[in-house]
């Protein structure tokens, strides 16, 4: 028999099955009791293991309740005084000050931050209020740009080593990825940083201090110019150095950060089909080929596979290396839509899904049209791609919710979610988060009086750092 001492300082005998301290115990109790707990309790849960004790000025007394067997008792499982305490009984739930409750659904619900176009990131006190809102409203994911235009929003030695900047002019003597995890993590929120702008060295500005510090770097298309598209201007993701580069911005964040996970998008890993044609990359297909030179037809078929598959490659091997830090970490893509995103910038990603290197996959399903959206998920189904259905459960579609001076209305933002879930998809990552806090919060309102009015639990394991 063992003694509990519960929060209104009654004392109740219970059959004491085993206590684990905090440091050992944490994977088995979230097997058991994670899928009734909210996410605050979650992250709650998480900082006191980061801390290895339970502060009772912070975090609440979690006691939940499970069947055990499939018999009349239960299995209570209680966190106090750093000990987790694994009971049975046919205790209430009073006896723990708590109520048993069924569990909240399975969903991702993420949110991209951006620096462009929003203020978040200026200071503490907004990245603070912005995580505070996200969990009023019930997201349960964050996904704050941390690599762009050259730039980080946190001090790299990466850079500093390459272009002799350590941050982001606009932050310095600030750490705003520290400060935003802290406080995502204070309110509840996972932190999965967002390498936006990936293999692309600068956008308008001719490859802008990576390529003036490594000219050779630089992605040719078949004229011999700087491969640009779109305003972007590229590296070369086939040479080696480049994809060392970026391998080591992304095992920089994972290994001096209590991250949830690290994501690529449209352009990690990609290349727009019109590049390849660099010294550098020439030399390798000729190599691979007898010394036969690159097709002329950027275009061509067989010239397209070989460079996916080496885009491919470094995905996989980008996911091999985040998970020799922690393999609890998740890697997520957000490609554009297949075959679109293969066709114009070769990004395989039902290779990824299928070959085993992601953990999530969010198409960015950008329509402005709610049938044309509808018609687009449809096309990116598993079965749609020669995928299992399994693959599914991976996937969440990215929502363009507001670009320039496009904002979804309410009510095709609601259906939107609604087509999701009715297509079997446990999610979404909206694109970006200052369509939420437009017209006083209208788009916010929407969700958390329809879809997202009771709070998700996180469709995936947290890690435990």
């Amino acid at each position: 028999m063992g003694i509990l001492s519960v929060g209104d300082n009654k004392r109740r005998t219970l059959n004491l099955v085993e206590t684990l301290p905090i440091s050992h115990g944490g994977r088995r109790f979230l097997e058991a009791a994670g899928p009734y707990l909210t996410i605050q309790e979650r992250i709650q849960y998480h900082d006191a293991r980061r801390r290895g004790a339970m502060s009772l000025s912070t975090v609440p007394f979690f006691c939940h309740s499970t069947p055990a067997n499939g018999g009349p008792h239960m299995i209570r499982w209680c966190i106090r005084w750093g000990i987790i305490v694994v009971m049975t009984g046919s205790v209430g739930a009073a006896g723990c000050g708590g109520t048993d409750r069924a569990p909240p659904p399975a969903e991702l619900r993420g949110v991209w931050l951006t620096n462009v176009d929003s203020d978040v990131l200026a200071s503490r006190a907004s990245i603070d209020e912005a995580m505070q809102f996200l969990a009023d409203h019930h997201f349960n994911v964050v996904y704050p740009v941390v690599w762009n235009d050259a730039y980080t929003v946190y001090p790299s030695a990466v850079t500093d080593s390459l272009i002799g900047v350590r941050i982001d002019p606009r932050y310095a003597g600030r750490d705003p990825l520290a400060e935003l995890i802290e406080a995502a993590h204070r309110h509840g929120l996972a932190v999965i940083p967002w390498f936006e702008f990936g293999f692309a060295a600068s956008y308008q500005a001719e490859g802008g201090p990576i390529i003036e510090a490594q000219p050779a770097w630089a992605a040719r298309d078949r004229n011999g110019d700087l491969l640009t598209k779109n305003g972007f201007e590229w590296m070369n993701a086939y040479h080696s150095n480049v994809q060392d580069v970026l391998q080591a911005l992304v095992l920089e964040v994972v290994h001096n950060y209590d991250v949830d996970g690290v994501q690529g998008d449209d352009r990690l890993p990609a290349q727009p089909v019109e590049g390849g044609y660099s010294a550098y990359t020439d030399s390798l297909y000729r190599a691979a080929h007898d010394g036969t030179p690159p097709p002329r037809d950027p275009t061509d078929a067989d010239w397209k596979r070989w460079r996916a598959d080496r885009l491919n490659a470094f995905a996989q091997r980008l996911y091999q290396a985040v998970k020799a830090v922690d393999p609890g970490l998740q890697v997520s893509w957000a490609p554009s839509i297949y075959p679109w995103g293969y066709d114009e910038y070769l990004q395989d990603w039902p290779a990824w899904l299928a070959g085993g290197y992601a953990d999530w996959v969010h198409p960015q399903v950008y329509r402005r049209d709610l049938n044309n959206y509808r018609e687009t998920l449809t096309s990116q189904q598993p079965d749609a791609l020669g995928l299992d259905a399994e693959a599914r459960s991976r996937m969440a579609p990215g929502v363009l919710m507001q670009v320039g001076d496009y904002r979804i209305a309410a009510d095709d933002l609601v259906e939107v979610v609604a087509t999701n879930r009715a297509q079997g998809f446990r999610g979404e990552v909206f694109f970006f988060y200052e369509g939420l806090r437009a017209h006083d919060g209208e788009l916010a309102r929407a969700l958390r009086d329809g879809p997202y009015a009771t709070p998700a639990r996180l469709p995936f394991e947290q890690t435990d750092r």
